[in-house]
């Protein structure tokens, strides 16, 4: 059995670009998503990096996604503005509209950033972060690019495991980073758990007749369960509805699963909001007060066998860290598709 190969952060990112430019992206939006690209995988998002690659080469091939798109401003306000993406490369339209909406707030305290013509742009925390670097809150919120939840009670796949994140900067203490779907699992990691020929564990899926699936190679078959039963389903519908609906992007039966499909436009929306944190007060006296709720957080009473609380982000940050030093882990199936993609582009592999 091959065993788990560790590459470096900047062979990975390098191997990005050049299978991004060799396909028509301008070096630099190649560079860019090939950066946010590679800083999904070294916060441990496995299903939201480089092994997006293959998928995104395919769309890219296909006339899906537009390599040289006129991202642009299509309605604006003094606190909001909409984007239209031009369907470009998500991670563009993101980085984009993340930008604006921290423009925007250093004048007015607050911004929402709604987006529409876009594409899957990863995990979502690194947009909120983005925000979170100036000193302020970013949140972040996505429709999926396939739908797999259905709603409560129902059959049909109707939304997908929209995503929000909320970045808030700490002083002393690491910054307070939630990322989360509202489903028990994302459906990335499913598909990372089949291409490493891994089980799920039970409460991930369940087949249509409300049995565990924990068979990762027969995810088509399942649906997604919720996190929090009802709760979950509406949370899922809420953060679609801000959105896509509100940004006139897909949403519902419109959603165009991304995973059986290479050809078609997905119309991908996304919001963005960033709090200018000296609206509220000085900068610092609220990291500080950021602290002090972490240490009570971790400091608090535990359970019998618990040896540490974390703090949403913290993993994350501890994962980051050690892939910076260690390299980035690639499984073996991955890695034997990087590198046919790279014979198929005719580009450097990953070496």
């Amino acid at each position: 059995m091959h065993s788990i190969e560790h590459v470096p952060a900047q062979k990975m990112r390098e191997f990005i670009e050049r299978c991004l430019a060799r396909l028509g992206l301008p070096r630099r939006d190649a560079g860019a998503v090939a950066e946010l690209m590679t800083e999904a995988d070294l916060q441990g998002a496995d299903g939201h990096g480089i092994f997006r690659l293959p998928q995104y080469v395919r769309r890219i091939q296909a006339g899906a996604v537009n390599v040289r798109p006129n991202i642009h401003l299509e309605r604006e306000r003094s606190a909001m503005a909409l984007v239209h993406g031009d369907n470009g490369m998500g991670h563009l339209v993101m980085k984009f509209a993340a930008h604006t909406a921290i423009a925007k707030a250093r004048t007015a305290g607050s911004a929402w950033v709604g987006v529409k013509m876009s594409n899957h742009a990863g995990p979502a925390s690194l947009y909120a972060k983005m925000a979170m670097r100036e000193d302020m809150i970013g949140l972040y919120l996505a429709v999926g690019n396939a739908n797999h939840l259905p709603p409560w009670g129902g059959l049909e796949m109707l939304l997908s495991t929209n995503p929000i994140a909320v970045a808030i900067p700490g002083g002393d203490e690491p910054p307070i980073v939630l990322d989360m779907a509202p489903t028990v699992a994302a459906y990335g990691k499913v598909k990372v758990r089949a291409q490493r020929g891994e089980m799920m564990p039970e409460g991930w899926m369940v087949d249509r007749e409300g049995r565990p699936l924990t068979d990762p190679r027969r995810m088509a078959e399942g649906l997604l369960l919720p996190i929090g039963g009802y709760k979950g389903y509406g949370l899922a519908l809420v953060f679609g509805l801000l959105a896509g609906t509100l940004n006139g992007a897909a949403m519902g039966r419109a959603v165009v699963d991304f995973n059986a499909d290479d050809s078609s436009v997905t119309n991908t929306g996304h919001a963005i909001v960033a709090l200018d944190i000296s609206a509220f007060d000085e900068v610092d006296a609220f990291k500080a007060r950021v602290d002090d709720i972490a240490r009570q957080m971790r400091s608090a009473e535990r359970m019998k066998g618990v040896e540490r609380i974390w703090l949403p982000g913290e993993q994350s940050q501890a994962k980051h860290a050690q892939r910076l030093r260690d390299g980035v882990p690639l499984a073996p199936a991955l890695r034997r598709a990087l590198d046919e993609l790279a014979a198929e582009l005719g580009v450097e592999s990953l070496g």
